[in-house]
């Protein structure tokens, strides 16, 4: 594999990182659409984390923090990509952020089908807290 590069995304990147999460992310959320993503970036412009492959996307992660917690979501890679440290990378690029901004733990949101994301969870040194459970409700 050429070399990746990490980078935070940009405003032209959206319809791009839309269209992979189609691809290699597992299940869909309300907030994957244009509107939801520019929002983010507008909020937080470097919670978005590319990786980058011969300048094709092949992974990416949001890593959100809000001043009290710092939260991951939509880590994918490619399915071509997989097992060759792009999700490591992007996991250590989202964990760097967080300690530069003050941070203490991460979260992750994991399916709870998704086993393969479990074992790769894990392999990065996260353990699931069974202790609790998401609510959620739609506002829209």
């Amino acid at each position: 594999m050429s070399e990746l590069r990490i980078r935070a995304a940009e405003p032209g990147d959206l319809d791009a990182v839309l269209a992979f999460w189609r691809t290699a992310a597992e299940g869909t959320s309300i907030s994957d659409d244009r509107d939801g993503v520019e929002r983010l970036l507008a909020r937080d412009p470097e919670a978005l984390v590319l990786a980058e492959s011969a300048g094709d996307l092949v992974g990416t992660v949001i890593a959100g923090f809000d001043g009290w917690r710092c939260h991951l979501y939509r880590l994918a890679v490619h399915p071509g990509h997989r097992r060759r440290g792009i999700g490591s990378a992007l996991l250590a690029a989202a964990e760097e952020r967080f300690v530069r901004l003050g941070g203490r733990r991460g979260d992750a949101m994991v399916l709870t089908r998704n086993e393969t994301a479990h074992h790769a969870w894990r392999a990065a040194g996260y353990t699931p807290q069974e202790q609790w459970r998401r609510w959620v409700k739609p506002l829209a």
